[in-house]
């Protein structure tokens, strides 16, 4: 889970133009994602129809709140808030 976090942390500090220690996470969240768009589908595009594990990481770049969702080997998108959809209320276990 670290790596992802550190990678979360680089891409969040890119995006909003500070450097990496400037990054904060606030959250992280486990989750089961509804289908394979993570909780963040992109109009146009389909996804596989399962159930997905993952993640819903929220971090604070220098006073800028982005949300990521990750699932399966540590793969993860930003997620803007209009994008952004609750996790599947059922849990696979």
């Amino acid at each position: 889970m670290q790596p992802m976090l550190e990678r979360i942390r680089a891409d969040a500090a890119e995006r909003v133009g500070v450097a990496p220690d400037q990054v904060k996470v606030l959250s992280v969240e486990s989750v089961t994602w509804s289908d394979g768009s993570l909780g963040c589908p992109e109009p146009g595009m389909m996804y596989t129809q399962a159930l997905v594990r993952g993640n819903r990481v929220r971090v604070d770049a220098a006073g800028t709140i982005l949300l990521y969702h990750s699932g399966a080997q540590n793969t993860f998108v930003h997620c803007p808030a209009d994008r952004a959809r609750e996790p599947s209320p059922i849990d696979p276990t």
